[in-house]
């Protein structure tokens, strides 16, 4: 896949309004990959956080951990993952460096990764964009014995089907998709719609994979047909559940994603008027929403998530 360019480039504004409109993981998710990691060998020292942004997972996990390190390339994502800090289990401050997927802190002053000192290796709605043949290369030497890399996914991409008139919405959001944002979307984006089907697994990446175990490989979804319930109590997999927000949060919330970024940057006269991609999107949600007698106080969007999880263990 091409190099991920589009949040790489955000700026410290840019990561603060991420860090407010993205959605976080439920205790319960995390719970569940925990459980896993430690049932099958893995310990708590050290975790790192790969892709992190401005750090949600890195903070939501590092409590379980004595040390917990968030890596990004984006330098303006780690300015606001620093300004929001975060302690580990031992109450050390989670480090936050400024490193690719395919580096994994190699050549860092001042920061010490030695091969073999990690527990947990985690990669929150990132995978996609790395180079991943690197990236287990990397891992796999960072990793103990025992280790576990969890990569997973959050796809909201539609609205709940108890939301009013949620067919009209689907349909809708499908055809402004297909418009106009389409030539937008990147091989990582689709990714992500496909739930990491097709994402590179190390025994598929050659030499670059080896010391990882194919036999134990574990993967889970969430609100997907066949896969795990997430209306039910323990099962939940984002910290609301569905997401349910105003109009408001809507607009600010889509404009955090990739394609919509690139969207604006070719076309900054649209930016924030009524033929902004967002805006149509809203506009057209609220037809539909009137069209179903739904006061304009009581307009909400609510999105349909789905999650998968990939874990993988390091002999």
């Amino acid at each position: 896949m091409p190099p991920e360019a589009t949040f790489k480039s955000y700026t410290p504004t840019q990561g603060k309004t991420y860090a407010q409109a993205r959605s976080t993981y439920h205790p319960n998710f995390y719970k569940a990959l925990l459980a896993h990691h430690t049932r099958t060998g893995g310990q708590t020292k050290t975790l790192i956080d790969v892709g992190c942004g401005p750090g949600p997972a890195t903070r939501d996990l590092a409590v379980y951990f004595d040390r917990a390190i968030g890596f990004d390339a984006s330098p303006g994502m780690i300015e606001t993952a620093k300004s929001l800090g975060g302690k580990s289990l031992s109450g050390e401050e989670i480090e936050f460096c400024v490193s690719g997927a395919e580096e994994l802190g190699r050549g860092l002053k001042g920061l010490v990764v030695e091969d073999g000192s990690v527990d947990l290796i985690t990669a929150a709605t990132a995978a996609h964009w790395f180079d991943m043949p690197r990236f287990w290369e990397r891992a796999g030497r960072l990793l103990k014995p025992g280790g576990t890399v969890a990569i997973w996914a959050m796809n909201v991409d539609g609205p709940a089907d108890d939301m009013p008139n949620a067919e009209a919405i689907r349909a809708g959001m499908d055809l402004i998709r297909e418009r106009e944002l389409e030539a937008f979307f990147e091989e990582g984006n689709r990714l992500v719609r496909g739930l990491y089907v097709g994402l590179p697994l190390p025994w598929e990446c050659g030499g670059s994979g080896e010391g990882f175990e194919k036999e134990s490989f574990v993967r889970r979804e969430w609100g997907t047909e066949g896969g795990i319930d997430t209306r039910v109590a323990g099962n939940e997999f984002l910290l609301h559940g569905e997401r349910i927000m105003g109009l408001d949060g809507f607009e600010v919330a889509m404009g955090t994603a990739s394609p919509v970024t690139r969207w604006r940057e070719a076309n900054p006269g649209l930016v924030g008027t009524e033929g902004d991609v967002i805006r149509l999107m809203r506009r057209m949600i609220e037809r539909c929403l009137r069209e179903a007698g739904v006061s304009e106080e009581e307009m909400v969007v609510k999105g349909k998530g789905e999650g998968v999880l990939l874990m993988v263990k390091k002999k």
